[in-house]
């Protein structure tokens, strides 16, 4: 599957894939050094926007719920980086809890849970799945379309209280497929002698997308010299609005202020580089995932003028946590095709490692909109492939591998910020 773009790669976008392929052992010897410093987290997703003429991220998950969607082809890769990351915390381990999100009867994400559980158990793992949700009080059955069962328990300490488990199962590992939208369970709480994967200021509770898009912003500036390029063409401008209400209609002039900031940016980058699009910020939760409390704004003058159905959807987010503070991101267009559909790469990483990705395609969306919305389907990226490796003779824009080993790039920049911004949120390291 090659995907098509409706406005050829041109410009700087041309430059970028020429000089990211070009400094090839650069930017892996770049990479290798960063890890030294910098512990990735166990698991990353990466939503990635192609407008021809700018390559950015615009999420970052560090709870992955789509690894179902990736090929079959990449699961021996992903089996090789779930023991590398394994390593790293618990080198003898034998038992690995699970904790998938509370709401567990989509199917979807149920095969998530299937493939995920099939990549621990390859890598050597005996794994169980645990539940902190206050609706699952006994070992419950949960049925997959292909006919297999899965059975999820709640939580209970053991040890003298010290550790997590089941009740016949001591785990050496706990790895978190929950974002923790709805809060941080007590149970989990000054957990010992077990490492618990993310961390708990990992989740939506304690993190704030603005605070990664900082260390982005730290990330891109230092890359983008070692390869010379404009720090612009992989890296979004963003603003942050805190003390929202949507609701009250309270403090909509600090989220106008804020948009109309972002928006003069963009104009003057698009006058820059003679791009003729017009320009876009999204407004979103600075803490909350599933494409919600988000939107779409041209002109700051559009934020004083919700109609009440705009704002009670921008007032709340997944597990009903209330709207205050709001990312204001420039908006990228995505003008990458699959099927004649509007498709944004969705990378997927374990460790430090691209594991494969997907297409997140949407036939009801445009190139300026939010597609990580009800009716979106996915097309396995084709990482896979022998051929998907950087072909330093091909002519920039013509080489699908190429293509996607810059979209491997981007999405590992990324992930790096992610454990930088980690360290910076760690409640521990700030008690010091």
């Amino acid at each position: 599957m090659d995907p098509h773009l409706v406005t050829a790669l041109n410009g700087p976008l041309l430059e970028l894939e020429k000089n990211v392929v070009e400094a090839t052992p650069s930017i892996e010897r770049w990479f290798r050094l960063e890890w030294q410093d910098h512990t990735p987290p166990f698991y990353c997703s990466v939503d990635l926007r192609n407008a021809g003429f700018k390559l950015a991220p615009v999420d970052t998950n560090l709870f992955p719920g789509g690894f179902n969607n990736l090929s079959a082809e990449m699961v021996p890769l992903a089996v090789q980086a779930t023991m590398a990351a394994i390593e790293k915390y618990c080198p003898d381990a034998k038992n690995l809890l699970l904790v998938p999100e509370n709401h567990t009867r989509n199917t979807y994400y149920l095969q998530n849970l299937a493939r995920l559980i099939k990549l621990m158990r390859m890598a050597g793992l005996n794994v169980r799945l645990g539940s902190i949700s206050e609706e699952i009080t006994g070992p419950t059955e949960l049925s997959l379309p292909d006919g297999s069962v899965h059975v999820i328990e709640p939580l209970i300490r053991i040890n003298n209280g010290r550790r997590v488990g089941l009740p016949d199962f001591n785990p050496c590992t706990i790895l978190l497929n929950n974002d923790l939208s709805s809060g941080s369970p007590a149970i989990l709480n000054e957990v010992y002698e077990q490492s618990l994967l993310p961390p708990l200021h990992a989740g939506w509770t304690i993190r704030r997308k603005s605070n990664h898009f900082a260390a982005y912003d730290d990330v891109v500036r230092r890359f983008a010299k070692l390869i010379g390029v404009d720090p612009w063409i992989i890296n979004p401008f963003f603003n942050h609005c805190s003390e929202i209400n949507f609701a009250a209609r309270e403090g909509e002039e600090c989220l106008a202020a804020n948009v109309n900031s972002v928006l003069v940016k963009i104009r003057r980058k698009y006058r820059e580089y003679g791009i003729k699009e017009k320009p876009f910020v999204i407004v979103k939760a600075d803490a909350g995932t599933y494409g919600m409390g988000i939107m779409t704004v041209t002109d700051a003058s559009e934020i004083t003028g919700l109609n009440r159905k705009q704002r009670n959807k921008m007032s709340v987010v997944k597990e009903g946590l209330e709207v205050s503070d709001v990312i204001i991101q420039e908006g990228v267009h995505s003008f990458e095709r699959v099927d004649n559909a509007v498709a944004e790469p969705v990378v997927y990483m374990i460790d430090r490692y691209v594991v494969g990705g997907f297409y997140r395609v949407h036939d009801q969306r445009s190139e300026i909109e939010n597609l990580n919305a009800p009716g979106a389907h996915f097309v396995p990226l084709a990482f896979s492939h022998p051929h998907a490796l950087p072909d330093k003779a091909a002519e920039p824009g013509t080489a699908v591998p190429n293509r996607f080993y810059m979209y491997g790039v981007v999405a590992r920049l990324a992930l790096l910020a992610a454990s930088i911004e980690l360290e910076r949120t760690d409640p521990e390291m700030a008690a010091i």
